[in-house]
């Protein structure tokens, strides 16, 4: 048997996982060479391990997340308002599964943003795709859209999204043609996709942050009528440092 020709093989079909694996088993002596059925099982749990490491670094990159954040690594304590359990309940992603939504809160430099990019890490972790939008490049992006024509084609794309983000949530104010856009996006996620919502203002006030009651009352109905909100509290993190 030709083993540098199967190597060439298995890198030909793209199977990088069982490659690296099947080199390694072949460093080794004979004697400890795995027999057939172990070695087709280590082969293909490496090649299993491979793909999913390549699809998670392929969800954060297109994810676009603002920082480089981890469950295990967001502060917990009781002047936060914040406990391990709640991020416990968020971290095997079943929200997504059901299409619920998070809605976090809290002072400027209380880590709302840090949370919402450490919630969308784990969900690339376990498969889901997701997109990062600060709310101020949100607007950008859906002005120049329909100035180039491609605005439904925007909205088709953020629509297929397992976990949209949206940060800094009610720093801007928005015009009427873009509390529509919101609201259109907000319908076609509603009970098929989840969204991640970071805001300094407490949600009480959203509301009158949409000013339009109609609207308001549209968009504020499809984002709190299946969500988790965290309520963050304490000093700012950014002093500290």
């Amino acid at each position: 048997m030709n083993t540098q020709a199967t190597l060439e093989q298995l890198r030909q079909l793209k199977l990088d996982g069982m490659a690296r694996s099947y080199q390694a088993i072949l460093a080794l002596p004979i004697d400890q060479h795995p027999s057939a059925h172990e070695l087709l099982g280590q082969l293909t749990q490496h090649e299993y391990e491979y793909k999913q490491q390549k699809r998670t670094e392929t969800y954060l990159r297109l994810s676009k997340l603002r920082y480089a954040a981890s469950l295990e690594e967001v502060s917990c304590s009781k002047e936060r308002n914040l406990t391990r359990e709640q991020l416990s309940l968020i971290a095997p992603c079943t929200w997504i599964d059901k299409a619920e939504n998070i809605l976090i809160s809290g002072a400027t430099g209380v880590g709302k943003s840090y949370l919402a990019c450490a919630i969308g890490h784990q969900a690339c972790l376990m498969g889901y795709k997701t997109l990062y939008l600060n709310m101020n490049r949100f607007i950008e992006q859906i002005t120049l859209v329909k100035l180039e024509g491609t605005y439904i084609k925007l909205l088709n794309r953020i629509e297929k999204i397992p976990v949209l983000i949206l940060d800094d949530f009610g720093l801007q104010p928005l015009k009427n043609d873009l509390r529509l856009a919101l609201l259109q996006i907000l319908e076609d996620r509603y009970g098929r996709k989840s969204t991640v919502i970071a805001s300094q203002l407490p949600v009480s006030q959203w509301y009158e942050y949409l000013k339009d009651a109609t609207l308001a009352d549209a968009i504020l109905d499809r984002l709190t009528a299946r969500a988790h909100r965290l309520e963050l509290e304490g000093k700012s993190l950014r002093k500290k440092q």
